[in-house]
């Protein structure tokens, strides 16, 4: 399935229908569009399933389809949050049909092919990540963009030069690639275009993300944290009904903060952003467009570095804790999410 949950499927989807899948979620994880990195962090899977699961429960509470069909406990049923006695790492999904772009290369660039998708294809991925943000933290994705003219700030929806640490007093909108092998920024317009979306369509899609957007936010914030950006998943079900899928709200999906603390995947980022092969990977992907090679990750000269072990720990623990104090489902052992933070503040201190 992917670098951090694997797909068992039961019914596979058709043409015509949507199929029958399991997410299992594993303790492995991602960052810089890598793959799967040398550690595993304990009890993340479950995590993220349990808030993943949270709020698609809390979607459809107002009338927002979802993809979602309970998770499976320890028994082998399928049960909704209320019900679970223990940790599970297994949710149950409706499927759609993914359909990759072709690739091709022409005077040295790599081209996607979209053609496959129009207005009146059924059951399907959407291939696109939407994204909102209410904050632009240190580490956000946007000052990078805005450094290599990647973007501009109309783009952007900005109307000034942003600074880190900003709250947005509306949320801004974004679009990138999902089946590509880097997540690309887009427009609106080529989304449109390359997703065989209409307009309404595609204004539907901005209701559906502001609508996650506010949930997402309201649940953090039951246990002190900003909700500063994030991104979901959708695709259209077998009568072109649009439905938010994959997973939304966690902490791989999502960046958090609390008092300027990063708390999500962003505290792994930034331990990676401080080693050598972080500058190689940049310095591949950089290679891989100039010279239209698709596979940027066979130019990058070195492998990550395992976590340290002191650090993984508390990343494991923020997890745990986030999922505890997100749902009010206190299932996991772990501190205290102040705690771990506290923890976290210390860490960076002894580095510094």
């Amino acid at each position: 399935m992917g670098s951090v949950k694997d797909l068992q499927v039961i019914q596979k989807p058709t043409m015509a229908a949507m199929g029958i899948g399991r997410f299992l979620f594993s303790d492995r994880y991602s960052v810089f569009d890598w793959g799967e990195m040398p550690d595993h962090i304990d009890g993340k899977g479950a995590a993220l399933c349990l808030m993943g699961a949270y709020c698609f429960e809390q979607l459809e509470l107002l009338g927002v389809k979802t993809h979602y069909r309970g998770l499976v406990n320890a028994e082998g049923n399928v049960v909704k949050v209320s019900n679970l006695k223990e940790p599970t790492n297994i949710m149950e999904v409706a499927l759609v049909n993914i359909y990759k772009p072709k690739i091709d290369v022409v005077d040295g660039r790599v081209l996607h092919d979209y053609h496959t998708y129009s207005s009146s294809l059924k059951n399907y991925l959407i291939p696109l990540e939407i994204i909102y943000r209410n904050g632009l933290p240190e580490g956000s994705s946007v000052f990078k963009l805005l450094a290599q003219n990647k973007v501009t700030l109309a783009d952007l929806g900005l109307d000034h030069q942003p600074k880190p640490g900003e709250t947005l007093t509306k949320p801004l909108f974004g679009v990138s690639t999902k089946l590509e092998e880097i997540d690309r920024y887009i427009t609106w317009t080529e989304a449109q275009k390359i997703a065989g979306l209409t307009e309404l369509e595609l204004d539907r899609i901005k209701t559906v993300l502001l609508k996650a957007d506010q949930i997402i936010t309201d649940i953090a914030a039951n246990t002190g944290l900003k909700n500063e950006d994030g991104k979901i998943e959708l695709a259209f079900d077998d009568q072109r009904d649009l439905m938010i899928v994959d997973v939304l709200g966690t902490l791989d999906e999502c960046r958090f903060s609390y008092d300027g603390v990063h708390v999500s995947k962003e505290v792994a980022r930034q331990f990676y952003k401080t080693t050598p092969w972080c500058n190689d990977l940049e310095q591949a992907k950089k290679d891989a467009e100039a010279q239209g090679v698709p596979n940027w990750k066979s130019l990058c000269r070195s492998q990550p570095p395992k976590l340290d072990p002191k650090l993984k720990t508390i990343i494991s623990q923020m997890y745990m804790a986030a999922a505890n104090e997100m749902t009010g489902y206190h299932l996991f052992s772990s501190p205290k999410l102040t705690r771990v933070i506290e923890a976290y503040k210390e860490y960076m201190g002894e580095k510094t």
